[in-house]
């Protein structure tokens, strides 16, 4: 085999030394692979020019259907590429609403059906506020900017401590001690260059939620507090904004879909008031494996994709309870609470 692949370089460094065009060298190298897998198959086993070559007729058809593979792999991302950049209906001199290099990044993103060129789109304009840059955010966040979320708030009044990097592994040693919506804002924006990342270092109260989370298309709330969980849902009932709620100790997680505009419960119809102090202690009494906020955080991720784009079916009316000690999953159903105050006249 190594014959033949001798031949096909000394082909294209002669087609490049004539300049011909990329097509006939790759018409040229076609030619020699047509030409011995013909002769693999003309020829009798055992003959001088099929051993030289390889003797079976099978490694080259493997060849050429991964050579075939990789072209419409290629054709197929080109066709991608030019329906995204050129809006139907649109003139095709009209700049598209993505970069090549944003195409690239999202490559993985628009082959998949249920995303596409049209569901970039929506993350592209989509605005995500997470509240808590902590360790649910931190792999939230990450992951949003990752896939192309346009405008992503970050509301955290905290600072990074050495104790949070265990994982809260959006902020590194050298942060320790700054804001931890910098030092998010600062990852997210290395991480991605094309979006729009907001800071907001308070702490939210009544009158700030309801105007922050009404600016925005949906919320994440990645908070380890009763007070702010509930304000929180107050305000995106108040609001109509879906909220991706995430919450976890020592070793296990939960995450569910609050959405009372599309029929779902909202927070406080699951959790109509707060534990009492002690039978749901903080992460920093009861601990937690570090690993776990990560693997939630980026299911709150998936399911912000998944409201935003409209791909496959989000948590609402549901919440997944994920056991990392034992490596076990569960859903349960959950149902809007009759008289709720929050959500009963939504």
């Amino acid at each position: 085999m190594a014959l033949v692949f001798i031949m096909a370089a000394v082909l294209w460094g002669i087609g490049a030394f004539m300049g011909a065009p990329h097509r006939a060298r790759w018409s040229m190298v076609a030619l020699l692979w047509a030409a011995v897998l013909g002769a693999h198959l003309v020829l009798p086993d055992g003959h001088p020019l099929r051993m030289a070559t390889g003797e079976s007729p099978a490694l080259w058809a493997i060849v050429g259907g991964a050579a075939v593979i990789v072209a419409f792999y290629r054709a197929g991302l080109r066709w991608l590429r030019a329906r995204v950049r050129e809006p139907e209906g649109e003139s095709s001199a009209q700049e598209g609403p993505f970069s090549d290099t944003e195409l690239n990044r999202y490559a993985r993103h628009i082959v998949l059906r249920e995303v596409g060129g049209l569901g970039q789109k929506k993350l592209k304009d989509a605005k995500v506020l997470v509240v808590g840059a902590g360790g649910l955010g931190s792999p939230a966040l990450l992951y949003l900017a990752a896939a192309g979320v346009g405008t992503i708030g970050v509301v955290d009044d905290d600072d990074v401590d050495n104790s949070n990097l265990q994982r809260q592994v959006i902020h590194r040693d050298d942060a320790i001690g700054m804001p931890k919506v910098f030092s998010a804002q600062s990852a997210m924006e290395a991480q991605n260059p094309f979006v729009i990342v907001k800071p907001y270092q308070r702490r939210l109260d009544e009158e700030t939620a309801a105007a922050l989370v009404a600016e925005y298309d949906l919320v994440l709330d990645g908070t380890d507090n009763f007070e702010t969980r509930y304000l929180v849902n107050r305000a995106c009932v108040a609001a109509g904004v879906p909220l991706v709620s995430g919450a976890l100790s020592q070793w296990e997680g939960q995450l569910s879909v609050f959405d009372p505009k599309a029929g779902a419960p909202c927070y406080e119809c699951v959790f109509p008031e707060a534990p009492a102090a002690g039978l749901a202690p903080s992460c920093a009494e009861a601990g937690v494996i570090g690993p776990l906020p990560g693997v939630v955080g980026t299911m709150m991720a998936v399911e912000a994709v998944k409201v935003i784009t409209g791909a496959g079916a989000a948590l609402r009316g549901e919440m997944l309870i994920y056991d990392a000690l034992y490596g076990e999953s569960r859903k349960i159903t959950l149902k809007r609470r009759e008289g709720c105050p929050v959500c009963g006249k939504a």
